[in-house]
């Protein structure tokens, strides 16, 4: 139904209309009444653009945005019903503050004046500056008092989320206003002139002096944190690399920001730098930040409370990014030369100052070893298993456990894994991964989009996957069934044993038996593919090939695979003694 050039009635068809105008091609959202004007609008004046993804609980609809983002770099719609809606999808606006992604969130409340309020409902679904529930976790909100304010908001806010460091946005408006009669037709708005600026240009005489002393420097060390998925950034930085004869710590959180098998790698690419990692920074001479996450802490990991011998030169925006009440910043860090841009556009720069092109062989992964079939699955079993499967099928890893490494689970392309969820929220797995898995099909990617949970963070949020089941989203999801919240196993292990109490307990009030959850009827429930707990490699090489197929047919399959508990070493030290000491 194309209705774009009707003349919008209410003051939720404003609102509608501008979502569309603003090309946000998607609004996920669970219902709520406080936008009832919005709803209809978007079935009845807008015809369903943007397409209206039905969410079964409100912190799946922000994950879903949060993962398309994490692949298109540009912001959904989600809404929010009144102050209990955002409440449910705070955690998951968390997530993608500490990530860095745009999301435009709209919300409602009200009516505002009391006297328009339905007795009860409309009482305990109102809040006074509802906005100040997200405000130290967003980038921008606003409480729009009119239609035509309504509409400038929107607008200004998809901008400031589009603007690097990039970051959701609230804009609450009042359901009266939405119900609201037009008296007359707004003038046109003029939203492409009011899109995200551009971020500027590193400056040419930092360039030129950061340049130089690279070149002066011998043993040089690039941290790469949060990075672009443009296909072109990702050779500039091989190229800047290999011109400087540079190493390169790279970070799982952050997914595919350097090939894990380059010859210029130190260490495994971990949740935290490993043993190889650390050495190398201590070593160098000279440290490139590239917006890494808690550079100041990894310094401290590595050098002590004392000062840093090595220069330092940083390119990051994060500066701009918190005003305080959160400390995903983390800790203060120095730098010699610090450039306030993004750091692909600092890594552009001074690949153009030293002529740098790519010149070495892409690298190839050594040979996958071989699974027993004695002993239950650990989640390097996993791993093997899956890669075997998948043969030279390119995948896009959208979210992997927090036992892998990039020993696991190597990357050869910008897109080839894209990190952990921003701010720790567990529960936004399924979620991220159906948004994720829907932009690779209107991209029409040849990616295999595969999502490996542990079964805790599949079991918080599962319902996401029906979102993508009946939007008709081709995904692949691997659940790593230990029966544990594990990661907390491991902190009452470490309690205990400080105290010089039993740790045998540790597993008291944290694993998931007795009875044990049937997570393969779970997905089932929802309508994915799932033949029930696969134990053994045999059995997972059979459960993949079925499950390549259903997701090759635009399915969503879900594995269920009975999994060893244990993390990697790095990771066990990190969570065992804290990760100044990790």
């Amino acid at each position: 139904m194309d209705r774009k050039n009707e003349t919008a009635v209410y003051g939720s068809d404003v609102v509608a209309e501008t979502l569309r105008d603003l090309r946000l091609d998607y609004i996920a959202l669970n219902p709520g009444a406080s936008y009832r004007g919005l709803h209809d609008s978007l079935v009845n004046f807008t015809g369903g653009d943007p397409e209206i993804l039905l969410c079964v609980h409100e912190e799946a609809a922000v994950a879903i945005a949060h993962g398309w983002a994490k692949i298109t770099g540009r912001p959904m719609a989600v809404a929010l019903h009144s102050n209990v809606g955002l409440m449910h999808g705070s955690m998951g606006i968390f997530n993608a503050f500490c990530d860095r992604v745009p999301m435009v969130v709209v919300g409602a409340t009200g009516p505002l004046d009391a006297a328009e309020r339905r007795p009860w409902i409309e009482w305990i679904h109102t809040a006074q500056d509802q906005g100040a529930l997200v405000r130290d976790f967003i980038k921008w909100d606003d409480q729009p008092g009119g239609i035509a304010a309504a509409r400038d908001a929107l607008i200004q806010g998809a901008a400031i989320a589009g603007t690097a460091p990039r970051g959701p946005v609230y804009i609450n408006i009042d359901a009266a206003l939405q119900e609201e009669a037009m008296e007359a037709p707004l003038p046109p708005a003029d939203i492409a002139r009011r899109s995200a600026p551009q971020a500027g240009a590193p400056l040419p005489a930092l360039v030129e002096e950061a340049a130089a002393m690279l070149s002066d420097a011998s043993r040089i060390v690039v941290l790469a944190g949060r990075m672009s998925r443009d296909a072109a950034d990702w050779e500039r930085r091989i190229a800047l690399v290999e011109a400087l004869g540079a190493r390169v710590v790279s970070d799982f959180k952050t997914g595919a920001t350097f090939p894990t098998h380059h010859p210029a790698r130190a260490g495994k690419s971990g949740y935290f730098p490993d043993p190889d990692a650390k050495a190398a920074i201590a070593e160098a001479d000279l440290i490139v930040n590239l917006d890494w996450l808690d550079f100041g802490g990894t310094l401290r990991a590595v050098f002590g409370p004392g000062p840093i011998p090595a220069k330092i030169i940083s390119a990051s925006l994060d500066t701009h990014a918190h005003r305080g009440w959160s400390k995903d910043g983390g800790a203060p860090y120095p730098a010699d030369i610090h450039f306030l841009n993004e750091p692909d556009q600092v890594v552009a720069a001074l690949a153009g100052a030293l002529g740098a092109t790519s010149r070495a062989a892409p690298p190839v992964a050594p040979a996958l070893p071989n699974v027993s079939e004695e002993t239950r699955l650990t989640p390097q079993d996993v791993a093997v298993c899956l890669r075997r499967a998948l043969g030279e099928r390119r995948s896009c890893l959208i979210r992997g456990p927090l036992s892998w490494t990039g020993a696991d689970w190597p990357v050869d392309h910008a897109l080839g894994a894209l990190g952990y969820d921003g701010g720790g929220g567990i529960g936004s797995g399924c979620g991220m991964a159906v948004g994720a898995a829907l932009a690779l099909r209107d991209m029409r990617s040849d990616l295999l989009p595969l999502a490996v949970l542990g079964d805790g963070d599949f079991l918080m949020n599962a319902s996401a996957l029906w979102t993508g089941i009946k939007a008709g989203v081709p995904l692949l999801v691997v659940v790593l069934n230990n029966r544990s919240f594990y990661n907390d196993e491991v902190h009452q292990e470490t309690v205990a044993v400080q105290r010089g109490r039993p740790p045998e307990n540790k597993h008291v009030g944290i694993t998931m038996t007795g009875p044990d959850i049937d997570v393969s009827s779970v997905a089932r429930g929802f309508g994915a593919w799932s033949p029930g707990l696969v134990s053994g490699a045999a059995a997972l090489g059979d459960a993949m090939a079925e499950a390549l197929r259903i997701v090759a047919e635009g399915g969503t399959a879900v594995l269920e695979v009975d999994t060893e508990k244990g993390y990697s070493p790095a990771m066990m030290n990190a969570l065992r003694t804290g990760n100044e000491k990790a």
